[in-house]
C-alpha cells in the first residue's frame, strides 16, 4: 500500500457491505432470479447467452468471427483507489479471456458516494482501471456514472474471437484432465484485510495475483486439445467447477490437496477468516457435492471461497494436460496446478484428498 490510500479519510471498504466478487448473488439466488425469464428467443447468431451460466454472451459477426460481450463490476475489497480500479478492471477483461477471446475495448461503469469520498480517490480509481486496459491493449471509450450510496466499479468490455477458438465452460469431455491457473485464496484475505489482520507480504500476494491478466485464456483457446474453460470468481472452485459439470453434462473429481492455495491461505481460514459469500456458496450448492469424510471446515472454505479476478479453470485432454501446464506456466502463471479429473456420470462434483 502506499500513499493513494490517505486521499480520504474515509476506507473504501468501509463504505461497502461486501466487497469484489464476494459481492456476487449466491448461486441459488440467481438461479430463482433467471427462472422465469424469457428465453433470449430464435436468435440463429446468438453463439452464448444465459443458458449455461457462461462468462460472456457471444454474437457471430460473420462466417469466421464472432463478438463476446461482458460487464462486471464491484465494490472494494481494498482502501487503495487505484488498487481497487486495477483489480475490478482485471477482472471484468477476464470474462472474454475465458471465452477464448481478445479484448478490444471497455466502457466504465462508475457508482460513487460523492459526499464521502474526494474526487482525487475517485480520478485514482478510474486511472487504475486505465492502467489495466491499457496493459491488455485496450482503450476505455466511454461508461456511465451515477451518484450512489456505496463506491461501484468495473467495466463492459468488449472483444472478438474467431469462431473456431470460442470456448465455453460446456465443452467439457469425459477423460478430460482439469487445470487451474491461479491459487485460490482472494476472499479469505480480503477479510483479513477488512479486519486489519493482513500481513503485508500477504496483501502483496493479493494484488499481484487480482492484477494478473488471464490473457493465457485466448492462447490456450487455439488448441484443439483444449475442450472448455471459464474464470472462476464469485462462486468458488467448487461452484464454478460445477457449472462446468452441469452444462456439460459430466461427472467432476476435484483433488483438494492439489489446488494452490495463498501463502497465508490455510492459516487464516483456520482462523476464520471467511466471507459470508463463502457460507452462502456452499448454502447453495451443497446437494451436488460430495465432500471426503471428516473434511474439515476450514478445507471447505477454501473451496467455497469467492475469488476475485480469479484464475482459468481448463478442461483439456488428458493427454495433452502436462504440456497445456507447462504452456501456462512458462507464460507467467507459476500458480497453476492439475487439480482434477472429468468423468461420466450425473452432473456433479465430488472432492478428493
Amino acid at each position: 500500500m502506499d500513499d493513494r490510500t490517505s486521499l480520504s479519510s474515509v476506507r473504501l471498504t468501509s463504505l461497502s457491505h461486501g466487497g469484489g466478487c464476494g459481492c456476487k448473488l449466491a448461486p441459488s439466488v440467481l438461479q430463482q432470479l433467471l427462472a422465469d425469464q424469457p428465453a433470449a428467443g430464435p436468435f440463429a447468431r446468438l453463439l452464448v447467452g444465459t443458458e449455461t451460466g457462461d462468462d460472456a454472451a457471444v454474437w457471430q459477426l460473420d462466417d469466421e468471427t464472432c463478438v463476446i460481450a461482458t460487464t462486471d463490476f464491484f465494490m472494494p475489497m481494498v482502501d487503495d483507489p487505484f488498487d481497487f480500479g486495477r483489480i475490478a478492471a482485471t477482472n471484468a477483461i477476464s470474462d472474454v479471456y475465458a471465452m477464448g477471446g481478445k479484448p478490444i475495448m471497455a466502457l466504465a461503469i462508475l457508482g460513487m458516494p460523492i459526499d464521502k469520498l474526494p474526487a482525487e480517490t475517485v480520478r485514482e480509481i478510474l486511472k487504475g482501471g486505465s492502467a489495466i486496459c491499457s496493459e491488455a491493449g485496450i482503450p476505455v471509450a466511454g461508461g456511465h456514472s451515477i451518484d450512489s450510496p456505496e463506491p461501484i466499479y468495473g467495466l463492459a468490455v468488449i472483444g472478438t474471437c474467431p469462431i473456431a477458438s470460442l470456448r465455453r465452460n460446456s465443452g467439457a469431455r469425459p477423460g478430460d484432465t482439469l487445470i487451474l491457473t491461479k491459487a485460490l485464496g482472494v476472499g479469505i484475505y480480503s477479510a483479513a484485510f477488512k479486519k486489519g489482520m493482513l500481513p503485508a507480504d500477504a496483501y502483496a500476494e493479493l494484488i499481484a495475483s487480482t492484477t494478473h491478466l488471464n490473457r493465457i485464456g485466448a492462447e490456450l483457446a487455439k488448441d484443439a486439445d483444449v475442450h472448455a474453460i471459464t474464470d472462476v470468481t464469485g462462486f468458488g472452485i467448487l461452484g464454478h467447477a460445477l457449472e462446468m459439470a452441469r452444462g456439460s453434462n459430466v461427472h467432476i473429481s476435484l483433488r483438494a490437496d492439489d489446488v494452490a492455495v495463498f501463502i497465508h491461505g490455510a492459516e487464516l481460514a483456520k482462523e476464520g477468516f471467511v466471507t459470508g459469500a463463502s457460507h452462502r456458496n456452499w448454502a447453495s450448492y451443497d446437494t451436488e457435492i460430495v465432500l471426503p469424510a471428516d473434511f474439515p471446515l476450514w478445507r471447505r472454505h477454501l473451496l467455497t471461497d469467492p475469488q476475485t479476478s480469479g484464475g482459468l479453470l481448463v478442461s483439456c485432454k488428458a493427454e495433452r494436460a502436462a504440456d497445456v501446464l507447462q504452456q501456462i506456466t512458462t507464460a507467467g502463471y507459476p500458480a497453476a496446478r492439475i487439480i482434477g479429473s472429468v468423468e461420466t456420470g450425473e452432473p456433479g462434483l465430488h472432492v478428493v484428498t
